[in-house]
């Protein structure tokens, strides 16, 4: 258990400083953009003089190291600052779209795993049988198919030629058919060929040949000696998706029109609306830096191998 401890306050404090890594990235990598957002936002017959104004209105006018300083400054205090093309709080804006992306992504999370992982399972176990092979091929297009061109033909079909699904926006359950499909199949495809792959691998492992040598029956095999070990990597890829439930995806929300942090994030990033970008790559970070200490807690929790490696774990 205190080495459990030991290696979780290791990992989040090398997670405190990947989070400020970022931070600077990110910051750095706006500010080296072409372009004004003072310019973007203002009427081309807005004097120079007001230009100015708005400029030192929201600080950039002064050096780059300074204006970093001053947003994590208030960072600290929970403030994310100020959208410029808006004039809303960064918050208020995260808060409005939140809901939108957890509905999206969330609901393509929990369809990706409880469907992937019981059919990844069951073909491991029926290798080389009809379903395994015709699932195998499905898989494989979905998995090599570009999410954002699945996305244009879905509307295309639905939407244009049978016109039975919106294409865009949000106007109830409906519009969330196109989006959730094209985000959760090419996923899907992953997470089943991932699973299938572990299951296949630990089946081939002494401990599994001799527990059907003592006469266990093959469902008891499957989910308690099978599963709990090849789980492992799937839960790490769990793990790893769940960042992206608060920041959605940015070329998908765009397609379809979704209303989501994505959407927000690719607007953002066009007006260079520095505040709101920072604020919700942040976000993500955090999130990311937190999933993988619990993927790492909970892959332990399964394999006791893990456990004791830890006690000559590093940073």
């Amino acid at each position: 258990m205190n080495d459990m401890l030991n290696y979780s306050i290791k990992r989040l404090i090398l997670g405190v400083f990947v989070v400020f890594a970022v931070s600077v990235l990110i910051f750095a990598i706006m500010q080296l953009m072409p372009g004004d957002p003072i310019q973007l936002i203002s009427n081309p017959r807005v004097s120079p003089q007001r230009v100015e104004e708005l400029r030192q209105l929201w600080g950039l006018d002064k050096p780059a190291y300074i204006q970093y300083f001053y947003w994590l400054a208030r960072v600290f205090k929970g403030d994310l600052g100020t959208s410029i093309s808006t004039g809303q709080q960064v918050t208020t804006l995260i808060k409005a779209r939140l809901p939108y992306t957890l509905l999206l992504t969330g609901s393509s999370l929990i369809l990706q795993y409880i469907i992937a992982v019981p059919l990844g399972l069951i073909t491991a176990a029926r290798k080389n049988s009809h379903m395994d092979s015709i699932l195998v091929v499905i898989t494989i297009i979905f998995w090599s198919m570009p999410p954002f061109w699945l996305g244009i033909l879905f509307m295309l079909v639905f939407g244009i030629w049978l016109k039975v699904l919106p294409i865009s926006g949000y106007s109830g359950f409906k519009s969330l058919i196109l989006p959730l499909m094209t985000m959760t199949l090419p996923a899907l495809a992953s997470n089943f060929r991932l699973t299938r792959s572990e299951v296949l691998e630990v089946l081939r492992e002494k401990y599994v040949l001799t527990a059907y040598a003592k006469g266990l029956k093959q469902k008891r095999v499957l989910y308690l000696h099978v599963l709990r070990n090849a789980l492992i990597p799937v839960t790490v890829m769990f793990f790893l998706s769940l960042p992206w439930l608060i920041g959605g995806s940015v070329v998908l929300e765009s397609v379809f029109a979704w209303p989501g942090m994505g959407n927000l994030l690719w607007k953002s990033i066009s007006s260079q609306d520095y505040p709101v970008v920072q604020g919700i790559i942040l976000i993500i970070a955090m999130l990311t830096v937190i999933s993988n200490i619990l993927g790492d807690i909970i892959s332990a929790m399964l394999d006791p191998r893990i456990r004791l490696g830890l006690k000559g774990d590093s940073i």
